[in-house]
């Protein structure tokens, strides 16, 4: 007898193999112009008319991304990405923040050394290892903007934001992206209700927020350092702002 998780499961891959599996960055160039004019943000419109190192993002990332970083812009940022792919992310950053950023790239994968340009950086380890985690933002120095588009795997990406999370400047924030994967078995050790995914962590981190009106927060040292959860499809934007105790006033 076939469950009904495997029943919905094969429904789904039936579905996601009937989409376009043409690349994004394989678009002709009247598309890639569409796009560019149908732009509504800085960063979208950068995307689209960007040349270099191939970036991969889902396209509603970019409104998104726009939305929260643009307060960064032109200062003296530090960011950090995790997952490097073909280092046109970190080239994306570089365009939209500015000459004075700080930005640094990880990734597990020794080539990725090779895919960076001046002033940006890459290191290579695992974001799962916190030593080296902490040996990266401490050269970096307090990250103001972390982005994980590393594994996707559930204990990998609960295994960075602990490290880096404390590490997060005031005011920065902590992105998660891809999160749909803690729906998913097999690669991403995901499912749906599943422990220990990305999903999971966003739920329990979301009790936290609010431990003043339960007291019993999982996390107590972080607890008071979540400033606010922004949840989209697929991707998380995590505050680091000092919580005060909350208060109501009624006034006439």
């Amino acid at each position: 007898m076939v469950s009904s998780e495997k029943h919905s499961l094969g429904r789904l891959g039936r579905w996601w193999r009937g989409l376009p599996r043409v690349p994004d960055f394989a678009l002709d160039p009247s598309e890639r112009d569409a796009l560019q004019r149908a732009a509504k943000s800085d960063l979208a419109k950068l995307y689209f008319s960007r040349h270099g190192r191939v970036a991969h993002k889902w396209v509603h990332y970019l409104d998104i991304y726009d939305r929260y970083f643009s307060p960064f812009r032109d200062k003296n940022v530090k960011l950090l990405e995790i997952g490097v792919f073909q280092g046109g992310s970190l080239e994306l950053w570089r365009e939209y923040f500015g000459p004075r950023a700080a930005i640094f790239g990880i990734d597990k994968n020794p080539e990725c050394a090779h895919r960076v340009d001046a002033p940006n950086q890459v290191r290579i380890g695992s974001q799962a290892d916190p030593a080296f985690l902490k040996s990266v933002a401490a050269e970096l120095g307090a990250p103001d903007i972390i982005i994980d588009d590393g594994s996707h795997i559930g204990r990998h990406q609960r295994a960075s934001f602990f490290t880096l999370f404390p590490l997060l400047s005031e005011g920065g924030l902590y992105v998660i992206e891809d999160i749909h994967t803690s729906y998913w078995p097999r690669r991403y050790k995901g499912g749906l209700g599943r422990r220990g995914t990305a999903i999971h962590l966003i739920w329990q981190l979301m009790d936290d927020m609010h431990f003043w009106y339960h007291l019993r927060p999982k996390w107590p040292s972080l607890a008071s350092q979540i400033g606010g959860l922004h949840i989209y499809d697929s991707i998380v934007i995590i505050e680091k702002k000092t919580a005060l105790p909350p208060r109501h006033i009624m006034v006439q």
